[in-house]
């Protein structure tokens, strides 16, 4: 909840082309933008058909709406993170679900480590426990 687009992101295309039911748009770049960063050509089409915009012929309307860059947080939280901690998996679970392989299995343990860090200082602040699980 740090960046509007993904540091570098210009540089970067998730293109998942063997997705045929949200292919790629020629010239479009699907890097992290908004809160949670959506990201690939299918989280951006269906998104957009879900809230009502053209996540794949206009990725960067994520962020340039802040309406939108929130709606897409919380499709994405919604649609692939909430069940994770209503079914008492903790906070680890939703690490994997959002940066997947980037992150986890040691793809980058600092980051891991913030994440957890972060997470643990506001259960604090906020007087709740951190649960089990907390690390992908």
């Amino acid at each position: 909840m740090c960046y509007i687009s993904e540091i570098n992101g210009p540089s970067r295309n998730y293109c998942d082309e063997q997705n045929i039911e949200y292919p790629c748009v020629s010239g479009k770049k699907y890097y992290g933008r908004g809160p949670i960063q959506l990201s690939w050509n299918f989280n951006y089409g269906p998104a957009g058909k879900d809230i009502g915009f053209d996540g794949l012929n206009d990725p960067d309307i994520v962020a340039r709406d802040n309406t939108i860059a929130f709606k897409t947080a919380l499709w994405y939280w919604m649609n692939n993170c909430h069940s994770l901690i209503t079914s008492g998996q903790g906070f680890g679970p939703t690490i994997r679900a959002i940066y997947g392989q980037f992150e986890c299995d040691g793809g980058n343990p600092p980051a891991v480590a913030r994440r957890i860090d972060y997470y643990t200082e506001y259960c604090h602040q906020l007087g709740v426990e951190t649960g089990n699980n907390t690390s992908c």
